[in-house]
């Protein structure tokens, strides 16, 4: 890990530490920038906004299971190890997920599901989508990520496995055939 991996982590770690005591919304970089012993300059050099942290450390943490969906992991795997991110770093996300900033994680999560599920339809079909796949792309995304932020807020009660299930299950038919060699060991 370079230098300025490095410091995003430290920067991540202390909005964490903050997080466990304030909501996101009342966190300042002042207050990220004295929990870790950095600088403002230090924050803006490599994030825009408190935000764009929270959203560069979310993707740190999906980023893996999302990457092996299709390769090593099935859409339910691949899900199920999202998931277990989210419960191992409880306080972040309960907080992140609990802010609706416009730069909000909730925002970042849809766009980042759906460009990633986009870019898998496309790079299988071999072109764009058309208007009723992306309709049902757009609107499996949204109830996605409504589900994932309702089980988050609620206390995580189900299993990782569980809600996996459950949003594969949700799929809309179109959308579940053209996706169905996740389901499939490669």
């Amino acid at each position: 890990m370079g230098q300025q991996d490095r410091t995003k982590f430290r920067l991540a770690e202390a909005i964490k530490h903050l997080m466990g005591r304030m909501p996101l919304d009342r966190i300042t970089v002042t207050d990220i920038v004295a929990d870790c012993g950095l600088t403002r300059q230090t924050f803006y050099r490599n994030f825009k906004d408190k935000y764009d942290l929270v959203n560069w450390y979310f993707e740190r943490l999906v980023e893996q299971s999302f990457e092996e969906m299709g390769v090593s992991l099935t859409l339910r795997e691949g899900l199920t190890k999202k998931f277990q991110f989210i419960r191992e770093e409880r306080v972040f996300f309960t907080c992140a997920f609990n802010s609706n900033d416009y730069n909000s994680l909730v925002k970042y999560d849809y766009e980042y599901i759906l460009n990633f599920y986009r870019g898998i339809l496309k790079k299988k079909l071999g072109r764009e989508l058309n208007a009723d796949v992306e309709f049902l792309l757009k609107m499996y995304c949204h109830g996605s990520i409504h589900m994932t932020v309702e089980w988050v807020r609620t206390g995580m009660k189900e299993e990782p496995e569980t809600l996996a299930e459950l949003l594969v299950e949700a799929l809309p038919a179109k959308l579940d055939t053209l996706l169905s060699f996740l389901e499939e060991r490669p």
